[in-house]
C-alpha cells in the first residue's frame, strides 16, 4: 500500500493507472470475443499499421495519433473485407498488412531522421510518454467503447459463437464484425503508448486465454478476463516502478504468470474428476 500511495504521488504514473486501466478493461471485453473468432492476431497486425503511420506522422511532423487513429480504423476494414470475401485467408491477410506496415515505417524512420524518442515510445512502449492530452483521449475512446460493448453485448455474443445462425435471424453480422474491428484499432491504437506496438497483442490475447482456462459461459469469461486483465496491469505497473524494468514487458510478464496458473488449476480440476 505504501508503494501504491508512492506512485500515485506522482502525476504521470496517476495518468498512467487511469488510462491502463480503462484500456485494460476495453481490451479484455474485445480480446475474448476475438479468440474465440480465432481472429485474436489482428491486434499484432493493426499495431504495425498503427507504428507504420506513426512513423509518417513523425516524419512530416503531424499529431501521431491524430494520423494513426483514422489509418488503423480504415485498415481494420479493409482486413476485414478481404478475409470476408475470401481472396486471401484471416492469418495471410493479417500477414500481410503486419509486414507491409512494418516495412513501411521502417523505410520512412530510415529516410528521415532516423529513430527518435517518440517512435521509440510507440515501439516499445513507455508510462512516461503520456501526456494529459493522451490519458483525456485514452478515457474519451475508452468509455465510448464499453458503452458500445455493454448497447451491443446480445450481438456481439451472437455473432461471436454462430455467425450463420445470427444472420439467420436477421442479424447484420457484417455491421457488427466492423464494429468490432473499429473497436479493437481504437484500442491498438490507444495501447501502443503505454505497451508499444510489439507488446500491445499480449493486453488482449492473455486475459482471454487465461480465464478460458477455468470459465466456461460467456459472461463469467468476460467478468473473469476483465479483472485479470486490470490486476495485471496495475502488478506490471508496480514491478516497473520498482525495479524499473519496461511497463509493456512486466504487464506481459505478469499476464504470463496468471495464465500458466490457470493452466495448472485447469490440470489439477481434470484430474479430481
Amino acid at each position: 500500500m505504501s508503494v501504491l500511495l508512492e506512485m500515485l504521488s506522482y502525476p504521470f504514473m496517476v495518468r498512467a493507472l487511469l488510462a491502463g486501466t480503462m484500456l485494460a478493461l476495453c481490451s479484455a471485453l474485445l480480446g475474448v470475443t476475438l479468440v474465440l473468432k480465432r481472429y485474436s492476431m489482428i491486434g499484432d497486425g493493426l499495431s504495425h499499421v498503427g507504428f507504420g503511420a506513426l512513423a509518417i506522422a513523425s516524419a512530416l511532423n503531424l499529431a501521431p495519433l491524430t494520423v494513426a487513429i483514422p489509418v488503423v480504423v480504415i485498415a481494420a476494414i479493409i482486413l476485414l473485407y478481404i478475409s470476408d470475401k475470401g481472396k486471401v485467408q484471416g492469418d495471410a491477410a493479417i500477414a500481410l498488412f503486419s509486414t507491409g506496415s512494418l516495412a513501411i515505417g521502417v523505410m520512412v524512420i530510415s529516410l528521415s531522421s532516423g529513430m527518435n524518442t517518440d517512435v521509440y515510445n510507440y515501439l516499445f512502449g513507455s508510462i512516461l510518454s503520456m501526456s494529459q492530452n493522451d490519458v483525456y483521449l485514452s478515457l474519451g475512446i475508452s468509455i465510448v467503447v464499453l458503452i458500445l460493448y455493454i448497447v451491443f453485448y446480445n450481438r456481439i455474443f451472437a455473432i461471436t459463437f454462430d455467425e450463420d445462425f445470427a444472420l439467420a435471424t436477421g442479424t447484420n453480422t457484417k455491421l457488427y464484425n466492423i464494429l468490432i474491428a473499429v473497436l479493437t484499432a481504437l484500442i491498438i491504437v490507444l495501447g501502443m503508448r503505454m505497451m508499444g506496438s510489439l507488446l500491445i497483442t499480449s493486453l488482449i490475447v492473455f486475459p482471454a486465454l487465461s480465464s478460458m482456462q477455468l470459465c466456461k459461459d460467456f459472461k463469467t469469461v468476460i467478468i473473469n478476463s476483465a479483472i485479470i486483465s486490470v490486476i495485471c496491469l496495475w502488478c506490471g505497473m508496480i514491478i516497473s516502478y520498482l525495479y524499473a524494468t519496461p511497463t509493456g514487458a512486466s504487464i506481459v510478464i505478469c499476464n504470463m504468470v496468471v495464465f500458466f496458473i490457470y493452466w495448472l488449476l485447469q490440470l489439477i480440476k481434470q484430474k479430481a474428476k
